[in-house]
């Protein structure tokens, strides 16, 4: 057996081929699971390395070496035996997921680079494709026998998705990170910055994304190795630490351990603080997630999940505090922070954390343990909301206009470090002054034009998880009823998306002009918020592909909400088409520019 840490580039140039056997489960990675953590990840590493380019004066070797790899987990390979002539081979027994995924999108961005003309283009080529070899076997990965049609279509460059697989996750896969590459690399602002994010996406797969591969040899046994590999130990947790430290500096320094233990410790053993919760990639005791964002409150400065420990004890014997004011420190803290889910329903603090969560900013955790841990005196409440309005419109904005998540940890560890050295009842005008002065594009607080822009012109139906888009489609609903609805707010998370013009509009929305443009054209409008709604899960499949008088007379049929209202009353003689989608557009983003308001306006 050999482990090593491997770059892609490393995995993949030589002419291989990886075959996932039969046993394996089909593909089941999806959007909102992993694709677009994934493709946060990527697009962060890629941003990070271009950051370093322009400091070490274009300097590829300083900037890949500053940048820093990211680790994208283990696989398991175990080696076939070959005649010398034929393609060398290995099985893969652990990771199919990852390395089916990273195939999908080494080849979606070399799609992409030859669409654009890049040079990348037939670089990217060689980490997809064996050069000598014919059939299937050029594909350097084959999957298990209930993916192969499917991968084999995605791998095949086409500018649509290929017809019969439209259900396949291998397929949808491909489109979702063609997609995003081709939007980030064309939304730069001119050609040359274009140029620069293709070189920094093929430095950032080819060189800084980084796997661990166990190569077996033939004689090995996978299947004791994966058992081992996946066995589950119970390791000592940073929590237990932390608690044995306290306790014995108590003793040490001749403060009744006992007494502290029961006041301010035994809270953190109720179950609910091993309940065990996801922190980035990570998943870990809700209790070591709590510590880890306590020290970086405290500190204002960086913690990694490995380092709570030592960080913890250095912070405490360099703090000057007594123990037991450490300790009343954490469990007053620990209040707040369990105290997230129980703010009173629809309350500015209970509609920003649900947003939140759906959002997934815990990097702004810290930040908000200081917000809801200051005392009504010293922090108003309608200061502290104020304060949640612009970093939830900070946030949203951001999302919906696909701008970069890279530097937020800096960006609200500085933003905590100027709100703990000023007057914390001021805190609304430090924050809303501190977002809404940044000017970097990995800061900005986008304007209402780049806002709008998002909306009306970007294919948001797949360029957000569907979660983070219904979240945007049920504050619109939200917004537009008033105070006289039976219902002030809608049922969160039951519903569906619902495209007006339907995503197989061929059959009863024919274009009149049916050239290439037109149709591209469409597809792109197709999936913009103008023509997004939502509906109940029962009625979507009703609605389907149905011409647009079917649609609105079943709307105005069964629709409750405020959407739906708006669309058959609004357009009820009008023809759905680019236009009218265009015309609603801008009426949803006005409404959006009213809920998440410009730093002008909070």
């Amino acid at each position: 057996m050999d482990a090593n840490t491997r770059t892609l580039k490393e995995l993949f140039q030589k002419d291989v081929r990886y075959v996932i056997p039969m046993f394996q489960r089909p593909y089941v990675w999806d959007q909102e699971g992993q694709w677009e953590a994934l493709w946060d990840d990527l697009r962060n590493v890629a941003e990070r390395y271009l950051d370093e380019l322009d400091a070490a004066n274009g300097s590829g070797a300083v900037a890949e070496e500053k940048a820093h790899s990211h680790f994208m987990g283990a696989v398991v390979l175990q080696q076939t035996l070959m005649p010398t002539a034929e393609l060398e081979t290995r099985t893969v027994i652990d990771g199919q997921q990852r390395l089916t995924t990273m195939q999908l999108v080494l080849d979606a961005a070399q799609e992409v680079m030859e669409d654009s003309e890049f040079g990348e283009a037939s670089r990217m080529a060689r980490l997809v494709e064996n050069a000598f070899s014919q059939g299937d076997e050029r594909l350097k990965l084959w999957p298990t026998s209930l993916d192969q049609d499917a991968f084999r279509a995605a791998m095949t460059n086409s500018a649509v998705t290929p017809e019969g697989f439209e259900e396949s996750l291998v397929v949808q896969a491909h489109d979702f990170f063609r997609l995003q590459i081709r939007e980030w690399i064309e939304s730069a602002p001119d050609d040359e910055t274009a140029r620069k994010r293709a070189h920094g996406l093929e430095t950032a797969l080819f060189a800084l994304l980084e796997i661990v591969v166990i190569d077996l040899t033939t004689a090995d046994d996978p299947f004791v190795i994966f058992e081992t590999l996946n066995a589950r130990g119970t390791p000592l947790l940073a929590s237990d630490l932390v608690k044995n430290y306290v306790l014995q500096t108590a003793t040490a320094r001749g403060v009744p351990a006992e007494e502290l233990y029961a006041s301010e410790w035994k809270p953190f053993e109720d179950p609910w603080w091993r309940t065990e919760v996801q922190q980035g990639r990570i998943v870990r005791p809700r209790l070591d997630v709590f510590l880890n964002y306590w020290l970086m409150m405290r500190k204002a400065a960086e913690v990694t999940s490995s380092e709570v420990f030592p960080e913890f004890k250095s912070f405490v014997e360099a703090s000057g505090l007594s123990i037991d004011d450490v300790g009343r420190d954490l469990r007053a803290i620990g209040s707040t922070y369990r105290a997230f889910d129980d703010f009173e329903l629809y309350s500015t603090a209970e509609i920003f954390m649900h947003r939140w969560s759906v959002i997934e900013a815990g990097v702004t955790t810290p930040l908000l343990l200081w917000l809801f841990s200051r005392p009504s005196d010293e922090l108003e409440p309608w200061r502290r909301d104020r304060c949640l309005t612009a970093l939830e419109s900070f946030l949203v904005r951001r999302m919906v206009c696909r701008m970069t998540t890279k530097n937020y940890n800096d960006l609200f560890l500085e933003l905590l470090s100027q709100l703990s050295k000023s007057e914390s009842g001021l805190a609304d005008d430090v924050l809303v002054g501190y977002l809404g002065g940044q000017t970097a594009e990995s800061r900005l607080w986008p304007d209402d034009a780049a806002f709008e822009f998002a909306i009306l012109d970007m294919p948001l139906y797949r360029l957000l998880t569907r979660g983070r888009l219904r979240m945007v489609l049920e504050a619109m609903e939200d917004s537009a009823r008033s105070a006289l609805a039976e219902e002030g707010h809608v049922a969160r998370g039951t519903l569906t998306i619902e495209h007006v013009l339907p995503q197989k509009w061929q059959a009863h929305w024919p274009l009149a002009n049916g050239d290439v443009e037109a149709v591209g054209h469409r597809e792109r409008v197709l999936h913009s918020l103008g023509n997004l709604t939502l509906v109940n899960g029962k009625l979507n499949p009703t609605l389907s592909n149905a011409a647009w008088p079917t649609k609105q007379k079943l709307l105005s049929e069964h629709a409750v909400l405020h959407l739906n209202k708006e669309l058959f009353n609004g357009y009820a003689d009008r023809e759905w088409d680019e236009e009218t989608i265009r015309e609603r557009g801008a009426v949803l983003a006005g409404r959006a520019r009213s809920i998440w308001c410009s730093p002008k306006e909070v």
